[in-house]
């Protein structure tokens, strides 16, 4: 079969964006194949520069705001209406949603002292506000918020201690209609952010029990995950209604849209600028 990239050189080419037809490729020996990097890297290094310039001219903004914009102004025309909530989260709130000190996901979390941490996930503020909004709103009530979280995930080209998430939630909708609506919203989602092939799959989750999520076309990236309820993690906030809710990863979207092999240059970095490698 031949030689492959040393581990090195493939490094190098995920940093500056080569595609997978390039990063699969295998040689007869390792002279013929380091002879092609260096062409590769140089070529790959060029276009990256060109991108870089152009990001300063002409678009001046990176793609992670440009879609976190596109799809609040989406779901405002959809009555949504957008809440922002605190980055710190009190440990309490946790404990609603069942993640104490046992639980997997306590592991993963950044712990500001013994009482707060910077959220791992935005349901448990949403949660703390539907309770009054249920009170004081019409139904059905549709809330969205999209923000940073926080979690010490393993690494990998899929993960990061940081990313952005949109989370939706539409509570007083007929109990019938659920399935079908989490299928509208993941389509409304999905197509705007540019993800032409997906598929929905029914899978097990930590902390709502079955989740019906948003994959990838090949399969390799989680994009979304959806739930709906009446569920058993209502009952702390006193929450009786019918609702669907589904929560997407940003970065992990535009992984997708633009075919990219790395979550970490989809998002906030100093080595990166719009998932172009500064290191040029």
């Amino acid at each position: 079969m031949g030689v492959t990239w040393s581990e090195i050189q493939y490094r190098r080419l995920t940093e500056l964006n080569a595609d997978l037809s390039d990063l699969d490729r295998y040689y007869k020996n390792a002279d013929a194949r380091d002879r092609e990097y260096q062409a590769l890297e140089k070529k790959l290094a060029k276009r990256e520069r060109e991108r870089l310039v152009e990001f300063g001219e002409s678009r001046v903004q990176p793609h992670l705001i440009d879609l976190e914009r596109r799809l609040s102004d989406l779901l405002i025309q959809n009555g949504f209406v957008q809440v922002v909530t605190p980055i710190i989260m009190s440990k309490g709130l946790l404990s609603k949603m069942g993640i104490d000190d046992k639980h997997p996901l306590s592991s993963q979390v950044y712990w500001l002292g013994g009482n707060k941490c910077l959220r791992p996930m935005l349901a448990p503020h949403l949660y703390f506000i539907l309770r009054d909004l249920l009170r004081l709103w019409e139904k059905p009530v549709r809330i969205f918020e999209v923000g940073p979280c926080f979690r010490k995930e393993s690494q990998g080209a899929h993960h990061s201690s940081e990313f952005t998430m949109l989370n939706l939630v539409e509570m007083g909708l007929p109990e019938t209609y659920r399935k079908e609506r989490i299928r509208e919203l993941a389509a409304l989602v999905v197509n705007e952010a540019g993800v032409k092939n997906y598929k929905l799959e029914t899978e097990k989750s930590e902390v709502y029990g079955e989740t019906l999520d948003v994959v990838s076309a090949r399969g390799d990236i989680e994009l979304g995950s959806g739930a709906m309820g009446p569920h058993p993690l209502d009952r702390p906030w006193k929450i009786v209604d019918t609702w669907v809710g589904i929560g997407f990863g940003l970065e992990r979207l535009l992984m997708a849209s633009e075919k990219s092999v790395s979550l970490g240059r989809m998002g906030r970095s100093l080595t990166y600028l719009d998932g172009i490698r500064l290191n040029i």
